[in-house]
């Protein structure tokens, strides 16, 4: 009789289009607040439209604690696959996954900007680029009131930045300056906004060059006058801007939209200040990072068609533009920018977003991967011996440049 009761169910199940053995990948991820919430919606769409024939389940990595059990996909910034994992996972390329599933990733149609954020050569998508941002410098309005600063004027030069902390200072602010992804606003853009390489010779990391040890001692030197406060490498200081502690950040440009959602300051947005004194400065030279979707290796067949399908969703114009707007990450494509203007998106923004997405980068840039990872681990530790006054910029510099190349020419 039970048997009976399985096979009709069976039936039954199988007539309104729904599998007994509906494939189930799950995604792993860091994401809060509107973020989540966005996310979330997007996924309930998506698995909607599969009518049964898989879906995706989200995890997140606070209730991720056994690390043996990986997920199928991951959205993360590469820095952070020790806090995800536990360990370095191996992943599988995007471009292999979708290739091998029969499922078209048009990668050329991507920003260039976005694109090679994320691929080893033209056209080979490592990750799906879906939470980059590009790095600017926000300010708390109140706060330049108070310290007798223009409230909607943002600084454009470092030398400016420098004159208003300055004043927030004597104004009684504690964190007059703060900054997040310090290795990727600090040494990364400025190089490339300098017209710097970042590489030298024999393909080896050069962010060690005059102007990064011109930056750090200008950062160092805030930091002892109390102009500069630090709270870690990654993004520990959009906390305490986000309170009104700060009144300056360097960070994401997606920050914004939690700035927004919150409430709880007026803020302004700038592009990252540059040295207007040296030649060559290229001050929208920057370059955009943040997190990918990344696909675990090691998956089974059936399970890489349901991801693969996933990303193509993703990547729908329409889906896009909702997760753009919800999220405050860079629109991916120019489909996604067409559907953010019909929406209503600010023209100017969507403009200036569009052509400063579009420019290829002539010098080769630091890929998401191991070699990354290590770099910016390597300069939170020196940068923290600095702020300590137990070596000086240029020595944490050549030390973390040493360290990194090192690991690169075992690889």
């Amino acid at each position: 009789m039970a048997k009976m009761r399985k096979a009709v169910l069976a039936v039954f199940l199988l007539s309104f289009g729904i599998s007994l053995h509906a494939q189930e990948v799950t995604l792993r991820h860091a994401l809060s607040a509107r973020n989540l919430d966005t996310l979330s919606t997007l996924v309930v769409r998506f698995n909607a439209a599969q009518k049964g024939k898989g879906k995706v389940v989200l995890q997140d990595i606070k209730s991720a604690n056994d690390g043996r059990h990986l997920p199928h996909m991951a959205l993360l910034d590469s820095d952070d696959s020790i806090t995800f994992f536990g360990t370095l996972p191996r992943f599988k390329p995007l471009y292999q996954a979708m290739k091998e599933s029969g499922v078209p990733l048009d990668a050329a149609g991507m920003y260039p900007q976005i694109a090679e954020a994320m691929s080893e050569k033209p056209g080979q998508l490592q990750a799906l680029p879906l939470g980059l941002s590009l790095p600017v410098i926000y300010w708390n309005k109140e706060l330049f009131r108070k310290a007798g600063l223009a409230p909607d004027t943002a600084p454009r030069t470092w030398h400016e930045v420098q004159t208003a902390a300055g004043a927030l200072n004597d104004a009684g602010i504690a964190c007059p300056l703060t900054s997040s992804r310090f290795s990727w606003v600090h040494l990364e853009n400025v190089t490339t906004q300098q017209g710097q390489p970042i590489f030298g010779q024999s393909n080896r990391v050069a962010l060690n060059g005059l102007i990064n040890v011109k930056h750090m001692a200008m950062l160092a030197s805030w930091y002892r006058s109390s102009y500069f406060r630090y709270y870690g490498a990654r993004s520990e200081a959009d906390a305490r801007f986000l309170s009104g502690e700060c009144a300056m950040l360097t960070g994401e440009s997606s920050l914004y939209a939690d700035i927004y959602a919150a409430g709880r300051i007026k803020a302004g947005v700038g592009s990252l200040p540059y040295y207007e004194d040296e030649y060559g400065v290229t001050p929208g030279n920057v370059v955009p990072d943040g997190a990918g979707l990344w696909i675990l290796a090691g998956k089974s067949k059936e399970e890489y068609k349901l991801m693969a399908r996933f990303v193509a969703f993703l990547m729908q114009p329409e889906v896009q533009r909702d997760w753009v707007k919800g999220t405050g990450y860079l629109p991916m494509t120019a489909q996604a920018i067409a559907a953010l203007r019909e929406s209503g998106a600010p023209p100017a923004v969507l403009d200036a977003a569009a052509r400063r997405l579009s420019i290829r980068s002539d010098k080769p840039r630091l890929k998401s991967g191991a070699l990354l990872t290590r770099l910016r681990d390597n300069i939170g530790e020196q940068i923290e011996l600095v702020w300590r006054d137990k070596i000086s910029a240029k020595q944490a510099l050549d030390v973390a440049m040493q360290r990194v190349n090192a690991i690169a020419i075992k690889q």
